[in-house]
């Protein structure tokens, strides 16, 4: 992960896995059209030098896709704990080499420390560095780093200028204190690879450089706060809670997170984040992202983005995440987007749960399914599969041509808006309020219906369309129905 950077650059493992696919490909493509699809055939004369001259392009693509490959899959071994030392760098540049270091270091047994403080200002240098099994425990420490990375890249894979940095097998535990950091790619807490886990009570951590995250966790790392107040920003791609390659589990009670940096969303999840009763506010981004087959977990939290949208959910190919399937469940508290849709969705499927949560849209858009600038153009939609459970909604459910939303009220859920290309489902408990003309591709709504009439979808004067043509619409024996207060549910055939 790029410091987040919303994966522009396929420039990480699944992505370098994809360019040499890719490459392949253009190898294929390149020999086919040489020989007689698409290039001028060249003068006898010269075919000799054309011919040699193919015939290295081709093996140079070739050789450029097996090194790719092979970079891409020893980094994922890496993350996964697989091969000791850093990892390798990819062919042609990238990630830079790197030495981890601390103005603070230590490699062996246990220590503890009550008041100290832990400084450093040196580039690449984190303030407290642990590693090779070493524990650490620290009470009411001062900790701070003002210098900058050498390579954003490195800062979010391993944790290089990190404020305080575990490495595989080792653990860390701070209760009370302060960590600042100031300089670019200097996160605040960082666990980095199987086994290093960190422990934070009532701290307070304040991360202010571009690509400064508050906590972070890479390659199976973990870590547990409780009652931690988390500051990040201005500086851009800084959320407060994130994971990146190799994913990591965070857990999270209580606190508040609030960032405002240029992409810098509140949670950004690439392996498993979970969140109690904690406050989280992206002032200038989306509340939560979820990249690949990852997860975000919340119990009454208040959880808010001002910019893009609320939740987005989606798959890159960078290579930091793995999957295409997104997973955001929330039971209580508050989300709000002042921006965009509430969710959005896009290159992945999205899994959404709401339980009893107090939801929010500006924009009008409850979820919004489609293509964006990642995948391969004409199958990059978004899949959406979202459940309300005890909602009170209000929106819309939008998406295109290549993508899908399959939503469920149930259990007393009402929505308030309208549809375009969504499949609904209506338990006898739950309401659908139209406030425009609407498109379904299914219903299922079978408690619903009394004669000649669907008695818990109300058009208020607005007719629904449903497309005739599916098995999931047989049941409906393409009729029209009335609706209740007016309108009507019509065949598409």
């Amino acid at each position: 992960m790029n410091t987040k950077l919303y994966r522009s650059i396929g420039s990480h493992s699944c992505g370098i896995r994809m360019g040499a696919l890719n490459a392949l490909d253009t190898d294929l493509e390149t020999t086919s059209s040489e020989t007689g699809r698409g290039h001028a055939t060249p003068a006898p004369e010269a075919r000799s030098s054309f011919q040699a001259g193919s015939t290295m392009r081709r093996l140079t693509a070739r050789v450029a896709a097996v090194l790719t490959l092979s970079f891409a899959i020893a980094s994922m071994a890496w993350a996964q704990g697989g091969l000791e030392g850093p990892p390798p760098g990819p062919p042609g540049g990238g990630a830079r080499s790197y030495k981890l270091s601390g103005a603070y270091t230590l490699s062996s047994g246990t220590e503890g420390a009550e008041n100290k403080t832990y400084k450093s200002s040196s580039n690449d240098v984190s303030a407290v560095y642990v590693n090779n099994g070493a524990e650490l425990t620290l009470v009411n420490p001062t900790i701070e780093t003002s210098g900058d990375t050498t390579s954003q890249e490195n800062s979010s894979f391993y944790g290089l200028n990190a404020a305080v940095l575990a490495t595989q097998g080792s653990k860390v535990t701070i209760s009370d204190g302060s960590v600042t950091t100031s300089g670019t790619g200097a996160n605040g807490v960082f666990a980095a690879g199987s086994g290093a886990e960190i422990s934070l009570s009532k701290v307070t951590i304040k991360a202010t450089g571009t690509g400064g995250h508050g906590v972070m966790a890479s390659g199976g790392g973990a870590l547990t706060l409780t009652d931690v107040d988390i500051i990040s920003g201005p500086g851009a791609n800084s959320a407060a809670i994130a994971t990146d390659r190799g994913g990591g589990t965070i857990i999270v009670t209580r606190g508040t997170m609030v960032t405002s940096g240029r992409d810098a969303p509140g949670i950004y999840s690439t392996g498993t984040i979970i969140v109690n009763g904690a406050t989280i506010e992206g002032t200038a981004a989306e509340a939560a992202v979820i990249e690949g087959k990852n997860s975000i977990t919340l119990t009454n939290c208040t959880l808010s983005g001002a910019a893009k949208c609320g939740v987005m959910i989606y798959q890159s190919f960078s290579g930091d995440a793995q999957g295409r399937k997104g997973t955001f469940a929330m039971n209580g508290g508050s989300l709000t987007a002042t921006a965009g849709p509430l969710f959005y969705v896009s290159n992945t499927k999205g899994v959404i749960t709401l339980q009893g949560v107090n939801v929010a849209a500006t924009s009008g858009t409850l979820v919004n399914a489609s293509a964006g600038r990642w995948g391969r153009s004409g199958s990059n939609g978004g899949n959406a599969l979202f459940v309300a459970d005890g909602e009170s909604l209000a929106g819309d459910l939008t998406c295109d041509s290549i993508s899908s939303i399959t939503a469920t009220l149930q259990n007393g859920t009402s929505l308030t808006g309208s549809i375009k290309g969504a499949a609904l489902t209506l338990d006898s408990t739950s309401k659908w309020e139209l406030t425009a003309d609407s498109i379904l591709t299914a219903l299922t709504d079978p408690n619903g219906v009394s004669g000649n009439t669907i008695t818990n979808i109300y058009g208020n004067g607005h007719d629904a369309r449903y497309d005739a043509s599916l098995p999931a619409n047989k049941w409906l024996q393409g009729t029209a129905y009335a609706l209740a207060n007016g309108g009507h549910l019509i065949p598409n055939r």
